[in-house]
């Protein structure tokens, strides 16, 4: 029996209602969900498993029922394992979970009858390093961002490409993002919009004190290090806009391709320039 993992964005009274349904026809046709515990909250009519535990399970499909914010989290956790992820948009802008409440079980239908297409986006691997060894290492979908902390004061950074200087500058900070995350916090400092299928990295500065520095498109197998020169306090790393960790003067992120890649259900393949003008109004007059 194919296992279905669902998970929740917390505090969603709607799937009180949602998830009953959604348990009942998953089991009508031979499937097994489990729910993590935001949504055992809702429901108690399946097994309740940790999110982070959920892998271990071997589901056959993800189903995220949130906004972005919840998809990212699930993309890392099932980073390594390449599982299909099936977003519904319970959230507010829903551009990676861009499949409305209305069209899920639509959507089902087609991907139980192998009638989808899987959009496969690329990952970022970042490893933190200090004083020669290596601190921790992330997987990002949208982006790593090292900033400067909590004081109205720029930091001093350089960002170096495969080993040779790129620029040291002052600023808030520095974006490293991917393709996927170019409509993310990038799109917001003024970065370049990428389709997701674009080898590439971007990397974007923020709010530099600099009229003539700009962001820049790198090959997507480059190796980026960005290191912290100075900062007023500390300097933070924060990984799709949850995960942080606090850095050091004289601490390098280098950022690379992750090995792995997260894979979106998808009944369309036009989905992306459909959300760019939806939900960003992209191209309007």
């Amino acid at each position: 029996m194919i296992r279905v993992a669902i998970v929740c964005k917390p505090q969603k009274e709607e799937l009180a209602r949602l998830l009953p349904d959604l348990v009942a026809w998953l089991r009508a046709r031979g499937y097994e969900p489990l729910l993590d515990r935001e949504g055992g909250e809702y429901c108690q009519t399946a097994p309740i498993v940790d999110r982070a535990d959920m892998p271990a399970h071997s589901p056959g499909l993800v189903i995220v029922l949130g906004g972005d914010g919840t998809l990212l989290s699930v993309a890392r956790i099932f980073a390594s394992t390449g599982t299909p992820i099936l977003g519904v948009n319970l959230g507010f802008l829903g551009f990676l979970t861009e499949i409305r409440l209305g069209d899920l079980y639509a959507t089902l239908e087609g991907w139980c009858n192998d009638c989808h297409t899987l959009d496969s986006r690329t990952m970022l691997h970042a490893a933190v390093w200090r004083q020669s060894k290596v601190l921790g290492t992330f997987e990002a979908l949208n982006e790593v961002v090292v900033s400067k902390g909590d004081i109205a004061r720029m930091g001093d950074f350089a960002v170096e490409l495969d080993g040779k200087m790129v620029a040291r500058f002052r600023a808030d900070g520095v974006i490293v993002s991917t393709p996927t995350g170019s409509t993310a916090y990038t799109l917001a400092a003024n970065g370049p919009i990428l389709t997701p299928d674009v080898d590439a990295m971007v990397v974007t500065p923020i709010c530099p004190h600099l009229l003539t520095l700009r962001p820049i498109v790198v090959r997507g197998d480059a190796s980026l290090t960005v290191r912290v020169e100075a900062v007023p306090n500390h300097a933070l790393l924060t990984v799709d806009g949850q995960n942080m960790l606090e850095l050091h003067m004289g601490d390098e992120v280098r950022c690379r391709r992750s090995s792995h890649t997260v894979n979106l259900v998808r009944l369309s393949e036009s989905g992306f320039f459909e959300a760019l003008r939806n939900k960003l109004s992209w191209g309007e007059r």
